[in-house]
């Protein structure tokens, strides 16, 4: 038998592994500072919660893994974080007003696979509940800009407004069972060229007056000022006002260096009501998919509850998986591969013919919140070496009898090769400096 993984998972080996938590912590420690606490929400979800109106739309339930348990129960793997807030705050109506929450956990989505794009991949979302104010959609945004910041990451934040492109089907008369359809299209337009979709929408039975009308307003070019002034004068509708005047908010409460207003972002899907972003990186030769995305959703968590009362909503999602792939590939442009660690280990211990001893160095080290390992394959000091040398291990110790008759040890610096003789005191005020 051949021994492989399901499609579009994957084995993350240690040196992958460890990279990871320094992204999650970082995006855990901005989540934190801008007053998000922490929400966990399980990975199963009944089918008709992630299908429901307001959720993901048919287009993502497409990419739903679904399955019954053994009471017959349909039941799927959540395909995103968001839905399952929802739900929470659908079934806990009580909760304090605005309600702002992170969640960071593995998402499930049976799409196409390509570089940075999985079925089982993790995502870290922050959301605010209860808020209409566009503070809190420029929140989001400010949220982004700092994260990819500290990474640092050259990106670009597109944002655009789903009122606004509502707006503007209805001055083109496109049908309400159109929209979607539409929208969707709109969003590929980064993908592909506008020729092919100008081709989808017509064979979708767009009028080709309105797809032409479509493509001059969606041309719309200059700085964003320059654009919401433009489509000022282009589309004049209430839905539409309104979409420009929330983006003209959103966009006064943040620092526009980076920040986009784009007519061709529309986030496909469908529970976003209002502002929505997305973050890409500037160089898009080198990665085109995006890092980041969110919008707002103000219909959906009302919607569980069945009743009339609205819970506006905003959020973000960064994703872990092309974040890191960037990250990899900035890092292997800097980097020789054989640099990488393999292993959390930051002493490797090499006692010579002094095993027990070397235990109690070991639980000194540990006592010190230093993490260390031992030799147990009583190997030679050079063996050991070429092993701890293998694995990026940054330092070595040795301790043979003569060393520990003087109550010392000898320190080696795999990097630079020195060593230091040292008692065990002046390695771990060394090592935690």
């Amino acid at each position: 038998m051949e021994l492989l993984t399901a499609k579009g998972v994957r084995d993350f080996a240690p040196q992958d592994k460890i990279a990871r938590p320094q992204v999650v912590d970082l995006l855990r420690t901005t989540f934190e500072l801008y007053g998000f606490s922490p929400l966990e929400t399980p990975i199963i979800e009944r089918l008709d919660v992630l299908s429901a109106k307001y959720a993901g739309g048919a287009e993502i339930l497409k990419e739903t893994f679904r399955f019954k348990d053994q009471g017959e129960r349909d039941l799927c793997l959540r395909y995103d974080l968001t839905v399952p807030l929802a739900r929470f705050v659908g079934m806990n109506p009580s909760l304090k007003m605005p309600f702002k929450r992170y969640a960071i956990g593995h998402v499930f989505r049976d799409g196409p696979i390509k570089l940075g794009r999985y079925r089982e991949f993790m995502q870290c979302d922050a959301d605010i509940v209860g808020a209409s104010s566009m503070l809190a959609d420029a929140l989001c945004v400010k949220m982004a800009q700092s994260v990819f910041e500290r990474l640092g990451l050259d990106v670009v934040i597109e944002v655009n407004n789903r009122k606004l492109l509502d707006g503007i089907l209805d001055s083109l008369e496109i049908p309400d069972s159109k929209k979607v359809e539409v929208i969707l299209e709109i969003d590929k337009l980064k993908k592909t060229s506008l020729q092919e979709v100008k081709k989808e929408l017509k064979s979708k039975g767009i009028d080709n007056d309105a797809v032409e009308r479509l493509m001059k307003i969606l041309a719309t070019e200059g700085s964003n000022i320059a654009k919401l002034e433009a489509l000022k004068t282009l589309v004049n509708n209430r839905t539409a006002a309104d979409g420009l005047k929330e983006i003209e908010q959103m966009l006064s409460f943040v620092d526009e260096r980076n920040v986009v207003f784009s007519l061709c972002l529309s986030r496909g899907l469908a529970y976003y009501t209002g502002p929505v972003f997305e973050v890409f990186l500037r160089d898009s030769r080198k990665f085109s998919s995006s890092l980041a995305g969110g919008g707002r959703y103000d219909k959906m968590i009302g919607s569980y509850l069945r009743g009339t009362k609205e819970f506006p909503a905003v959020g973000i999602s960064f994703g872990i998986e092309p974040i890191l792939t960037v990250l990899e590939l900035q890092r292997a442009e800097k980097e020789p591969k054989n640099t990488q660690r393999k292993t959390v280990t930051e002493v490797f211990v090499v006692p010579i013919r002094t095993t027990a001893a070397c235990l109690k160095i070991c639980d000194r080290l540990r006592n010190a919140d230093i993490k260390c390992d031992l030799d147990i394959m009583e190997r030679g000091v050079s063996k050991n070496l070429e092993y701890a040398n293998t694995l990026g291990i940054p330092f070595c110790i040795i301790a043979g009898e003569n060393e520990l008759k003087s109550k010392t040890v000898k320190l080696k610096d795999m990097e630079s090769g020195t060593e230091e003789t040292l008692t065990v005191d002046a390695v771990i005020k060394k090592l935690k400096k």
